[in-house]
């Protein structure tokens, strides 16, 4: 017989077990929760993509138990480089690079790595064999919408790109544009534009009324990013041009799949990753080196193409019910090595 005292302490005991399992199975410095520090240094921020890949950095912290850090530099890159340095004086362990410019994030990343300080970049190319790189695939992203485009359209179009050079997966995005553009000779590019002014979505809208109005001929806008997207579309519908401009993109978001699903709308695809997967890969990433082991140098998450059709048919009003209907786009098993906790689902 156990009295209720003696009782009440063994539950507490097997409700302690699981945490205690969970910090022995668990590489150092990994086995002591809480002790960990990283920080996320964000070069864009504004728009639907970025929320839900800082969303998916915080939940696999949360999963990983670690103390996370965020420094938003809001597209100043001067200010990014001195942020991975406040990063380096707080003493974090690892550091997430989040977008940024070669040029002001290769020596700051490279100050950390001097320090004993774990990097790893998303899509930013920081020229570093120590740092690994996450990437979206952004090739396949613009191969995927652009096959589309000419599956819808043949390989014979007029077209509208928006593009802002200097910014690496756009840099990527453009490689697979231009080549698609060499093997399909038909398709003719008469404007080229792009603005990351924010906010974005208005900024392009601004541009893309100027574009429409001097080539009322396009009838193809590959907007390889889904704030240029979201622009675009702002334009053409205005002009009234729904019917007659066919819109391919990257990336997704709730508001994204509201857009493409409106009656008549012209958005007709995009390829996408899901963010939040990319932010909770980030994470994995970094946690391996931490762990010492080793993610790869580029670390790949592929894509999925999105199209207008398949949100109708299948019904498919937010990511929620994307994760759901579509399983590929809900996780990404990609930086999972056996003791790697994942966040809740």
């Amino acid at each position: 017989m156990i009295n209720r005292r003696t009782f009440a302490g063994l539950m507490g005991a097997v409700a302690l077990m699981p945490s205690l399992g969970w910090a022995a199975d668990m590489p150092k410095p990994f086995d002591n929760p809480g002790k960990v520090k990283i920080a996320l240094v964000r070069y864009l921020s504004t728009g639907d993509f970025f929320e839900a890949y800082l969303s998916g950095v915080q939940a696999q912290a949360k999963a990983l138990g670690v103390d996370l850090r965020i420094f938003d530099s809001r597209q100043d890159a001067a200010l990014q480089a001195d942020m991975v340095d406040q990063a380096i004086a707080l003493g974090v362990d690892g550091i997430i690079i989040q977008h940024g410019l070669t040029e002001s994030m290769k020596n700051a990343a490279q100050r950390a790595v001097a320090a004993g300080i774990k990097v790893v970049a998303f899509d930013v190319d920081v020229d570093n064999p120590k740092i690994p790189q996450i990437e979206q695939s952004d090739r396949d992203l613009a191969r995927l919408a652009l096959e589309q485009a000419i599956k819808d359209n043949g390989n014979s179009f007029t077209a509208g790109y928006v593009y802002v050079p200097g910014i690496a997966p756009l840099d990527r995005r453009n490689e697979t544009w231009v080549q698609v553009k060499k093997d399909n000779p038909g398709i003719k590019q008469v404007a080229e534009f792009g603005t990351l002014d924010n906010p974005i979505a208005n900024s392009v809208a601004n541009q893309a009324r100027s574009v429409l109005s001097a080539h009322p001929n396009i009838n193809v806008m590959f907007a390889p990013y889904d704030e240029f997207a979201k622009g675009v579309k702002i334009a053409v519908d205005e002009a009234g041009m729904s019917d007659r401009v066919s819109i391919y993109s990257a990336d997704i978001s709730t508001a994204d799949i509201q857009s493409m699903r409106e009656p008549g709308s012209a958005w007709k695809a995009t390829a996408a990753t899901n963010p939040a997967v990319v932010g909770e890969v980030s994470v994995r990433s970094l946690a391996m080196l931490l762990a010492g082991q080793d993610p790869g140098h580029n670390v790949i998450v592929p894509p999925t193409l999105i199209t207008q059709k398949m949100l109708n048919d299948l019904d498919i009003k937010n990511m929620a019910e994307l994760g759901k209907k579509v399983p590929a786009f809900a996780h990404a098993d990609v930086s999972v090595p056996a003791w790697m906790p994942l966040p809740q689902r």
